[in-house]
């Protein structure tokens, strides 16, 4: 599994390493369609629009023209981007000239698009069946309580405030790479376990999306057919209420995974089941990079390394104690100060200085938000300096010979090392 980052992949990276025949049939579906537009970079929408209702291919020399002369490196990353997504195929000729032509699929499902508007994957169920639906507020505090529980259960089974509902098959899914587990012990963080608390909502979501679509074929499950039903939901109205026999079975099964982790909420009235898409879910399409929404923050760092949080949630009580000393905790209030014992044991579990400091920045309090630094640089400055102690001495794994039979055999073997850039150390009189 690759190293967590702080950013995590999108839906259009998974898109992408599918196989040719696998992406080609995605773009059956318009919403797919619409997604992969919404995604891409600004030169590279531009590409597809432009040549939208052009049935013959451009040439590459014609789609430099296109650009600016200090726009050249972002022309390469669209073409290279549509390329990957087979958006845009791409064929040489014997006279070695470059041409490219849009997916017919791709091209023919934006062309209704714009042509007819945007229409909705299912209708919403009339209001006469579906009674005493969540208001948006409920809903929000429904979505965030489901993934603050499972967040909690990942960094500890007893710290749950109550039982998860997701089975233990879908655990291991979700905690893969997060977890490791020894022979009869408890399992524990990783240290991409550590990093991935420290991830904003968004960037933590798509991790497990990714892991949830990497695994889907040890469960039967196409992940094209995952993919497409995932960006199909994000279509669907935040709120609004959707007839449950409208799904396929694999549909339904994957429902009910999303409901446990806030993606969705399942009710049942007397004749029907419908499900309700909360913003978790109809955020998916949403490129991370062009995400401007962003949480109210509840931090608050003072010069004297206090800290003070604002919140009743358990869960960033948890998330503070990786790498914070927790002194005690109020209902509304949580109040800790970074220590240096604190943060060598963050360091040790591998969470890093500016991921600590992206973590303060990012959910910083309203009112220090504003402030330009929002945490104050002495407390910045303390925690990369704490963390270059760890840092003085680098152990590199080598093999160490001695006591060579001659020093003509001696500098063979360094210049042999040299040679090969193995030469780590060497001390000519002992040989």
């Amino acid at each position: 599994m690759p190293e967590v980052k702080i950013i995590a992949k999108n839906f259009m990276d998974m898109v992408a390493s599918l196989p040719a025949m696998k992406l080609d049939k995605l773009y059956d579906n318009a919403f797919i369609c619409e997604a992969i537009l919404r995604s891409l970079p600004p030169l590279a929408k531009k590409y597809v629009l432009q040549m939208l209702y052009i049935d013959s291919p451009i040439t590459a020399k014609s789609m430099e023209v296109w650009v600016l002369p200090d726009g050249s490196s972002k022309h390469r990353v669209a073409i290279d981007r549509l390329i990957q997504l087979r958006v845009f195929s791409e064929t040489v000729d014997r006279r070695k000239e470059t041409t490219y032509k849009i997916n017919p699929t791709f091209q023919t499902n934006l062309q209704k698009l714009l042509t007819h508007g945007e229409v909705l994957p299912r209708e919403p169920m009339p209001s006469n069946i579906t009674v005493r639906l969540p208001s948006m507020e409920d809903l929000d505090v429904y979505a965030i309580g489901q993934w603050e529980c499972f967040l909690l259960q990942l960094i500890s089974s007893a710290q749950a405030e109550r039982p998860s509902n997701i089975s233990s098959s879908m655990m291991k899914v979700f905690q893969r790479g997060l977890l490791s587990q020894r022979d009869k012990e408890a399992p524990r963080l990783t240290e991409s376990g550590f990093q991935f608390l420290l991830m904003d909502t968004n960037a933590q979501l798509w991790y497990i999306i990714r892991e949830y679509i990497s695994n889907s074929e040890e469960r039967g499950v196409d992940p094209a057919d995952l993919i497409s039903f995932l960006l199909e939901l994000s279509f669907h109205v935040t709120g609004e209420a959707y007839n449950s026999n409208t799904l396929t079975e694999v549909q339904r099964n994957t429902i009910k995974d999303l409901t446990d982790l806030g993606l969705v909420k399942l009710q049942q009235g007397r004749k029907e089941s419908w499900f309700i898409p909360t913003k978790l879910a109809t955020n998916l399409s949403v490129s991370l990079t062009d995400s401007s929404s962003r949480k109210q923050g509840f931090v608050v760092v003072e010069t004297n390394f206090r800290l003070y949080a604002y919140s009743t949630s358990k869960l960033h009580c948890e998330i503070l104690r990786l790498f914070s000393r927790v002194e005690y905790q109020l209902p509304n209030l949580i109040v800790g100060a970074i220590t240096k014992e604190s943060l060598y044991n963050a360091f040790e579990n591998g969470i890093t200085a500016d991921q600590i400091i992206s973590f303060l920045q990012q959910n910083a309090h309203p009112r220090v938000a504003e402030r330009i630094p929002t945490v104050p640089e002495n407390v910045t400055d303390q925690i990369r300096l704490w963390e270059s102690d760890l840092n003085r001495v680098e152990m590199t794994p080598a093999h160490y010979y001695d006591e060579f039979p001659s020093r003509e055999i001696f500098e063979a073997a360094c210049d042999h090392a040299r040679e090969w850039n193995g030469l780590l150390w060497e001390d000519s009189k002992p040989r």
